[in-house]
This record gives C-alpha cells, sequence and structure tokens, in this order.
C-alpha cells in the first residue's frame, strides 16, 4: 500500500498557495543539520503539530469546508460568499477551501512520515522520549490520513517522506486507508503516556490516540467498514466504552457544568479536551511547539459574529478597537432555523453556543469607554423608530460588560473583569463568560440594548423589554433563508435583517487571547477532539446497533449538564435523527457536522429539510469533496485518478471503488 504523492517540503508550503505564516520567523528545528541528531529529529517532529493552529483551527477554509453546506449553516441574507460550501453552487476543483485542506494535510503527513521512519536512526535523546515523540507522529498522520479520506474517499495513502515526489499516485481502497489509520492509533495508543510529552498540553495523549480511534471506527462504519468480520460499529462502541469506563485511568475528563466548558478561565489547557489546536501563550510562544508562532492569528469568530452596529440610531457606531464583540466585518456565517430550534428551552448549550442579546462594554482608564459615557438614554425617537415601548423615553440603559487592559508578555491585552449588576450602580459581578447571556432574557434587564429572541414573543410582551427585540423566527422567510429586504418594526426601516444569532465559541476575551495591537483576531485554544465526542459516539454506536437503552445513558450525562435547574431532560430511547439532533446541540460549529452528516449518509435529507438552496443545487457526486485541481494538474495520470466527479476529468476516479 505505499504511495508516494506529490506534496511540497514544509519549508516551501508557501508555494503551494497556502496562507502560512512568514517562513524566517521562530523555527523549532534545532541543533545540526542531519535528521540523525536528536534535537534537529525533534525540531522536525515539532513541525507534525504546525498546520493545527496556523491553518485548519484558525482561517475560514476547513471551517466552511467541514461545517458548511449542511443543515446547520446559511449565508447571511443569502449572500453569495463562499457559495460552493454554503450552497454547492458552483463548487469545483478550483475552490480554495478544497486545495488547502488537501494540501495542508499531506504535507503535514509527510512530516510525519520523515520523523517516524528516521526514528531508528537518531543519535542522543531518551530511547523513551523518541518512542513518544514517534507515537504523537503516528497520531498526526492517522488524524490526517483520517480527515482526507473522511472529505475525499478512497485517496492515496502517503508513506513518503519531505521531498520525496510520485507524478503517477494512486488511490487506495477506503479498507486499506482505514487499516492504516486505525494500525497507526493502535501503535500510538500503547506507546504514549497519559500526561503529555514535557508537560505540554497541546502535545497528543493515550486518550488523544484513542479518541482519534473511536471517531475513525465511527465514520468508517458509514462506509460499512469491517475489521476482522466485525462491524466498525462494534469496535466504535468498544473504543468509546472503555475509554468511558476506564477515563479515570486515561485521564478522560467531563465538566458537570456546560458554563465550565466555555468559560473564558478553561480555554487554556480545558480539561475536557483530549486533542487541541494551541493558540498563543500570554507568557509569549511555547519554545517546545510548532504553532505558536507570533504573528499568526485565528479569524474564526469573525465570520460568525453578526454586526450590531447596523441598528446604529439604538447600537451606536463604536470602533473595534477594545471592542468585547471583535471587528464588525465578515459577519457571514449564520446559524439556520434548524441550528436554533434544535435547542430546547431547557438547554444552556443554547446560550453557550450562541450570542443574541447586544449591550455596551466600558474599558477601566479610557475616559471614552467609561461608564457614564456608555450608558445610552433612550429618545422618544429612537424608540418610536424601532417600534419600541415609548413609555421608557429617557430610561437608561447601561452597559453590560466591564474590560481592562492588562500588560503580558506579548504587549497589551483586552480581558473582560466581569459583567455590571443591573440597577445602574457600577458594581461588577464575576463572570464565566461575558458572552454568555442566560436566555430567556429577563423583563427587568437594564443593560441590553438588542435582544434576539428564541421564543415568539407578542408586540405586547415585547413592549415589557427596555430593548429592542425581535423573534428569531422572523429573520427567515418562509423557505428558511434570511430575509434580505430590510425589516420595519416601528416608524422606519431598519437593518434589523442583518442581526443573527452568532457563534461565539471562537470569541475570546481573556488575558493572552486579544491583543490590543490586533484586536481583530483572537488566539484562544480550539478543541479538536474533547471528551463529548468520546460519549457521543457511544451513543451513537450503541443506537447504530440497536442498543438504544444503552445509548441514552451515554447522551444522559452531556443533557444533565446542560439542563437549566430544576429540569431533567429524559430521552429514553433515542433514534438515529435524535442522535444526529444531539450532536448539532453539542457541536454546533465545531468543524464536524459535515463529516457526522457524511457518515450517515443525511447530507441530502438534511438540507432538503433545512437548506433549501444547497438542495436545489445537490448532485449525488457531492458526497465527497473535489479533488483539487492544482494537485490534478501537477500528476501525469489526473485522467485515471479522477476528480470525484466534478467534471474537470472525465472519470470520477471512483469507478472500481
Amino acid at each position: 500500500m505505499k504511495r508516494k504523492l506529490l506534496y511540497m517540503a514544509m519549508g516551501v508550503v508557501g508555494m503551494m498557495g497556502l496562507h502560512s505564516c512568514d517562513l524566517d520567523e521562530y523555527n523549532p528545528s534545532a541543533g545540526s543539520s542531519t535528521i540523525e541528531d536528536f534535537a534537529t529529529w525533534s525540531g522536525l517532529q515539532t513541525n507534525c503539530y504546525s498546520t493545527l493552529y496556523h491553518e485548519l483551527y484558525s482561517k475560514e477554509d476547513f471551517l466552511f469546508f467541514s461545517e458548511c453546506g449542511t443543515d446547520l449553516w446559511l449565508n447571511l441574507a443569502d449572500k453569495d460568499y463562499a457559495q460552493q460550501y454554503f450552497y454547492y453552487d458552483a463548487i469545483g476543483v478550483a475552490n480554495s477551501q478544497t486545495r488547502k485542506t488537501w494540501q495542508q494535510a499531506y504535507s503535514v503527513i509527510a512530516t510525519c512520515n520523515s520523523v517516524i521512519n528516521n526514528a531508528g536512526n537518531v543519535n542522543g535523546g531518551d530511547a523513551n522520549a523518541i518512542k513518544v515523540l514517534s507515537a504523537e507522529a503516528k497520531t498526526i498522520r492517522a488524524f490526517m490520513h483520517l480527515t482526507l479520506a473522511t472529505y475525499y474517499g478512497p485517496i492515496p495513502l502517503c508513506t513518503s517522506e519531505v521531498g520525496e515526489v510520485d507524478k503517477n499516485p494512486k488511490r487506495n481502497t477506503l479498507q486499506e486507508v482505514y487499516n492504516s489509520i486505525t494500525t497507526d492509533l493502535k501503535e500510538a495508543a500503547a506507546d504514549l503516556g497519559v500526561e503529555p510529552y514535557g508537560g505540554n498540553y497541546a502535545r497528543v495523549t493515550k486518550k488523544t490516540a484513542l479518541g482519534l480511534l473511536a471517531r475513525a471506527y465511527a465514520q468508517g462504519a458509514g462506509e460499512d467498514l469491517t475489521e476482522n468480520g466485525v462491524s466498525y460499529w462494534q469496535r466504535a462502541k468498544e473504543v468509546a466504552e472503555d475509554l468511558i469506563a476506564n477515563k479515570n485511568t486515561y485521564g478522560l475528563y467531563l465538566y458537570d457544568n456546560v458554563d465550565d466548558l466555555w468559560a473564558q478561565d478553561n480555554n487554556r489547557n480545558n480539561k475536557e479536551n483530549l486533542f487541541v489546536a494551541a493558540g498563543l501563550d500570554a507568557q509569549g510562544p511555547d519554545a517546545g511547539m510548532a504553532g505558536s508562532y507570533l504573528n499568526c492569528q485565528n479569524w474564526l469568530y469573525t465570520f460568525t459574529m453578526c454586526d450590531p452596529y447596523n441598528m446604529n440610531l439604538l447600537y451606536k457606531i463604536q470602533t473595534s478597537m477594545n471592542n468585547y464583540l471583535g471587528t464588525k466585518s465578515g459577519g457571514i456565517m449564520a446559524p439556520s432555523k434548524y441550528a436554533i430550534d434544535v435547542f430546547g428551552d431547557w438547554d444552556k448549550r443554547y446560550e453557550n453556543s450562541f450570542l443574541t442579546a447586544f449591550g455596551y462594554f466600558t474599558v477601566e482608564g479610557m475616559a471614552a469607554r467609561s461608564f457614564d459615557k456608555q450608558t445610552v438614554t433612550l429618545s422618544s425617537a429612537t424608540l418610536k423608530r424601532y417600534g419600541m415601548n415609548e413609555d421608557f423615553a429617557n430610561a437608561k440603559v447601561y452597559p453590560y460588560v466591564a474590560m481592562k487592559q492588562v500588560e503580558s508578555a506579548i504587549g497589551k491585552q483586552n480581558v473582560a473583569t466581569g459583567i455590571y449588576e443591573k440597577g445602574g450602580n457600577q458594581n461588577i459581578v464575576p463572570t464565566k463568560n461575558a458572552f454568555v447571556i442566560e436566555q430567556p432574557l429577563a423583563t427587568d434587564e437594564d443593560r441590553i440594548l438588542i435582544w434576539l429572541s428564541k421564543s415568539k414573543l407578542t408586540d405586547e410582551e415585547k413592549k415589557q423589554y427596555k430593548c429592542f427585540v425581535m423573534n428569531i423566527d422572523d429573520l427567515f422567510d418562509a423557505d428558511g433563508n434570511y430575509r434580505s429586504e430590510q425589516w420595519q418594526p416601528g416608524t422606519m426601516a431598519t437593518n434589523a435583517n442583518k442581526l443573527f444569532p452568532s457563534l461565539i465559541k471562537f470569541n475570546w476575551i481573556y488575558d493572552g487571547a486579544m491583543r490590543v495591537d490586533n484586536y481583530e483576531s483572537r488566539n484562544g485554544d480550539v478543541a479538536i477532539m474533547r471528551a463529548a465526542e468520546v460519549y457521543m459516539i457511544a451513543a451513537e454506536a450503541n443506537v447504530m446497533l440497536g442498543n438504544a437503552s444503552a445509548a441514552a445513558q451515554y447522551l444522559k450525562p452531556l443533557r444533565d449538564r446542560a439542563a437549566r435547574t430544576g429540569v431533567a431532560p429524559a430521552l429514553s430511547n433515542p433514534t438515529e435523527q435524535d442522535i444526529l439532533d444531539e450532536y448539532a446541540r453539542e457541536f454546533v460549529g465545531e468543524h464536524m457536522r459535515w463529516p457526522v452528516l457524511k457518515r450517515h449518509d443525511a447530507i441530502k435529507n438534511a438540507i432538503a429539510k433545512h437548506n433549501t438552496r444547497a438542495a436545489s443545487n445537490w448532485k449525488d457526486a457531492y458526497v465527497w469533496r473535489p479533488i483539487p485541481q492544482l494537485f490534478l494538474d501537477q500528476i501525469s495520470n489526473k485522467e485515471e485518478f479522477g476528480d470525484n466527479g466534478y467534471g474537470y476529468t472525465a472519470k470520477s476516479g471512483l469507478e472500481n471503488f
């Protein structure tokens, strides 16, 4: 199964069209120029991690690639930005998202191969360190092969090293690819420790390898794969249940309260993470890992944050500097109606996922951001224009978030110190996450200017609130698309149609995540896999094997920790659709929706219900993403290799698979 692929050395990834960081910055490779030297070899090993934060989990490409074209996301007001992945409109081999994911994954695999293949020749260093670092490389190689197989189907297995080129690559069967993935992960799990190498939480551990093994079995189960005659669903069940049953041994941890999972203070070194794309540390770049370069930023939140400043007579224009919401530009990835409706009223995951209430903020020591300056007096004209209760004329709306600037090793940071109490008394109350605002909003709320209500309120009910209230249902037309026309709740047309519930999982405002000199980006950690997925896979596999009652037991901890006080969200006999719904609630926006729907052969049905524009463009070939044109044009057998059925080559390349 050994195949050589066309890829370039990591040092020249910029030539492949990737948006990479400058190549003359911090380089973790050290020591002599020969790979046999431990310092050089171990330095190269850190580059196995480089793409995780630099590209896959900080830019729009893989976010759109993994989440869009599903039932969860629409383009705001039916716009055409990245329409190829939101709506399968003109999707093809030339799209940058498919090219970047392919290139980034294969370039890292080549680095992993160089590390693994040369481990036996390394001089110096501890034998156990070499074993562990090799196992880390196997884990990441398996992860990248799994990523490729998940989206592109039968792919060439890559065992070649950096710099080796094959102009005539051949595809492997999915069974061959998954055999390689599971073998890598089993071998890695045997050699990795429970604690990360060097105490660096950004490195993979035993639970990472086992968690990814459960994920690989679940994904392969959707392709009807088996191992020694045993269904991959059974294998997924066995691995996930073992992790849960022996969670203390493996260090698997599930927060008791979903609020703690998304607490700002818990983003770094989150106890629930099995695998993480680690951001920039407040104390400077970690010298032991590739991926913490000072000038690499995470832009994910910008694509999912709406712009309340469009309501500019009520929510007046603020400069983005020091703004706890972040940049005003780029917000085009809006949740579908299903993505909102799937959350029950009992579920705190809703406000831990989406921001729907918008208020002002203060910044300590800045006169223009003082409490008084950020207090709004409601005028009769504003109330009338926005259809608000005119009895609130001259009423005050106070700031919501208190912020300050702190000095750190990498410069000034903006951090939230808490939220203000109601009533305008300027008392600051600590909060786990300033973006998480309990729903539904209380009628005596006096710190919020705009609220998007999940419950459908009457006009009279809206008038109980001092803020502008819009029902989320009213953002959508009869086909479930966002309205493009201006909304007129009062005397004049407004831009309320440009509002939408905004994903906040990638918006961080703690010390180390938000630099004053680069306020539009964030540098928090992004979970690639966390413990909740292990529980979900255990439930999912049991449902697919006909064990609904067992599945319910694995869903229960996730639902219990998300439930509001006094609510017991029972689900005793979950179905396959219940599993898909629970994945949506738990992991909305976390680079998982397309793979989950894919393994249940549910994309076509899901978009028919909840993403009608995507459904209108759907073709059966789209069950696999397109092979990138750049790759096809560089090989000598592109017609034989095929493009997965997108029309650039005469054959799809899947005819014999």
